[in-house]
């Protein structure tokens, strides 16, 4: 099996780029129901890394006061991330892939320059799995 049997491609998922605000993350999380989302560069779309709501939680944690104005001119790249999605190559094998969805929601896929072009989630994997064990509804 290959991996573009499970990839969301780019135009299809939610992301943010490396310019964005606290504010643009926080929105479009919200309005996507995400509790991570890749960060990709703006002018390269090579894959950054992951902000969660934890990191976003933290970083709101110490600053009292802190409005939805104030999160306009916060550089979202400003915000440490305790921890990346780790990618995957569109080349790699089901098993690196296998690996790395036991251990996070969702797995950046990557092309041969780092540039992301989307996801595999492990809800679909688990979901084929099931299919192929005939534990689909």
């Amino acid at each position: 099996m290959n991996i573009l049997f499970f990839i969301r491609p780019k135009e299809e998922v939610a992301y943010i780029y490396n310019d964005d605000t606290l504010r643009q993350t926080l929105e479009k999380m919200e309005h996507h129901g995400y509790s991570a989302i890749p960060v990709i560069d703006h002018k390269s779309g090579v894959y950054i890394g992951t902000i969660t709501e934890g990191d976003l939680l933290w970083y709101v944690k110490d600053r009292h006061g802190l409005t939805i104005k104030d999160a306009e001119n916060i550089p979202i790249l400003s915000i440490n991330r305790k921890k990346d999605n780790e990618p995957v190559d569109i080349d790699a094998n089901m098993e690196d892939l296998l690996h790395k969805v036991m251990n996070q929601n969702f797995v950046p896929v990557i092309d041969g320059r780092n540039r992301f072009i989307g996801i595999v989630t492990r809800k679909d994997v688990i979901q084929h799995l099931c299919e192929k064990c005939g534990l689909n509804k």
